[in-house]
């Protein structure tokens, strides 16, 4: 082989080699650009990853429920375990289950939750989903209708020579985190520090005995009779006092075994559940009335229950009738919902539909919305209670800053197209005020004269 093939075959040797390292350089070139493409992707997604789990994270928590007052019951059946090694397990179980009904019962005649019933144990919750400052009273009440169930058990069960099981309970009141679940009915899961007492007081609890904490103690105490009993060693927060139930005061009890409570203990309990209920009215005038309205509002309605009050106590009425004026004047207006035309009626109608949820009876019910009516102009009142609502409701004739106040009805009258003129709204003022005098001896001396005055700054306005 000369010298010209010997060049010839390492040129193509070189040529080939430069080829595949041109082919190599291609698919590495190629190989980067796919690396960069999910580098870029992988940063992207990096980046995106707080805000992914942020997302997730709120999701999660929306997913649960925090209450700052609920009282937790935990009851369980004592001796169950052991009857059912001695007798028929398949009859103790369907007993259990009769026995649990019962409890599903009472816990919806006091407004609680059932959390769960496991095994010998149910659990129930007062202050959800609803919350509401009643929850103590109507775990404790529900605890001692439970407790007489039980008792009555035994002396049936004694009376044919049968075994029967016991029952003890744990009370505590504090917050707790719920998460909801299921889809046709809603269940709630408990958990936090005050389940974790309440299960501590009743593994601690004899046969028979309610059992509650300090805390539940402190709420409660006023009306029922309560018995200390030790303290109670809680992790990081020290000792616990703890107390029996007995059942209610003699003051609140129908009959001298304490157990069944008296009216006065039921218009009492009826107080401090308006609580509630003038929470959620305030709530839902605020979110529901019309905004033209610029006179009948929330103010008007507060400025109403605050003087049916007022008024009341200087007439001398007492606490069920004062509750009663009060609700009166939280719905009095809440018929402009609906709508203003009529609107008293159709507060009567919200006012039948909302209280029962509140405790309030057919016959408390009636005589509110009579008294509702009662405000219809021109207004004839029919008694003492009637007088009063109407008397708040026009309270702000005779008071020092009825001019203002006038100013807003009739910006919403103008609103509504009924007056459009200042001079006629002033003539018509001038008439009303003539004409009108107070029902009851408190607003007459507290308005009358103020009143007198009003007439005489309206006319210096008219033109």
């Amino acid at each position: 082989m000369n010298d010209f093939q010997k060049l010839l075959t390492e040129n193509n040797k070189l040529k080939q080699e430069l080829e595949e390292l041109f082919k190599k350089y291609e698919e590495t070139v190629e190989q980067n650009d796919e690396l960069r493409k999910l580098n870029l992707q992988y940063s992207d997604e990096i980046k995106a990853l707080p805000k992914k789990l942020e997302k997730e994270l709120k999701e999660k928590e929306s997913k649960f429920l925090r209450f700052k007052m609920v009282t937790v019951l935990f009851s369980q059946v004592r001796g169950f375990t052991k009857l059912a090694e001695t007798e028929n397990p398949e009859a103790l179980i369907d007993e259990l289950d009769r026995f649990y009904i019962h409890f599903d019962s009472v816990v919806t005649k006091y407004n609680i939750e059932k959390i769960n019933a496991i095994g010998d144990t149910y659990i129930s919750a007062g202050g959800i989903p609803k919350k509401n400052r009643t929850n103590p009273f109507e775990v404790v009440m529900a605890a001692l209708e439970m407790q007489q169930y039980m008792k009555k058990l035994q002396h049936d069960s004694l009376c044919h020579n049968k075994k029967i099981w016991d029952l003890s309970f744990g009370i505590h009141t504090g917050p707790v985190t719920a998460s909801p679940f299921g889809k046709k009915k809603i269940s709630y899961d408990i958990k936090g520090e005050t389940v974790n007492c309440a299960s501590r007081i009743e593994a601690s609890s004899d046969a028979s005995r309610i059992l509650i904490s300090d805390m539940t103690y402190e709420l409660i105490q006023e009306f029922f009779r309560c018995e200390y009993i030790r303290k109670l060693p809680v992790k990081y927060q020290g000792d616990m006092a703890l107390y029996t139930v007995k059942g209610f005061r003699p003051e609140y009890s129908e009959d001298d075994t304490g157990l069944i409570p008296n009216k006065k203990f039921k218009i009492r309990f009826q107080i401090i559940k308006y609580d509630d209920l003038e929470e959620f009215m305030l709530d839902k005038l605020e979110k529901e009335l019309p905004k033209k309205l610029f006179y009948h509002n929330l103010k008007h309605t507060i400025d109403v229950v605050i003087q049916v009050e007022l008024i009341g106590r200087s007439e001398g009425l007492n606490d069920e009738e004062l509750l009663l004026m009060r609700t009166a004047g939280l719905f009095h207006d809440a018929g402009h919902i609906i709508q203003s035309p009529n609107h008293e009626y159709y507060s009567t109608v919200l006012a039948r539909e909302i209280l029962p949820e509140f405790g309030y009876n057919t016959e408390q019910i009636d005589i509110i919305c009579e008294t509702i009516m009662a405000t219809q102009l021109p207004p004839r009142p029919q008694n003492l209670m009637q007088n009063i609502i109407c008397d708040a409701d026009l309270d702000y004739l005779g008071r020092t800053d009825f001019i203002p106040v006038s100013e807003t009805l009739y910006k919403e009258l103008n609103a509504q197209n009924i007056i459009n003129d200042y001079n006629t709204w002033n003539n018509l003022q001038i008439k009303f005020l003539s004409g009108h005098h107070y029902f009851t001896e408190t607003a007459n001396r507290l308005r009358e004269v103020n009143k007198q005055k009003q007439i005489d700054r309206i006319k210096s306005l008219i033109v």
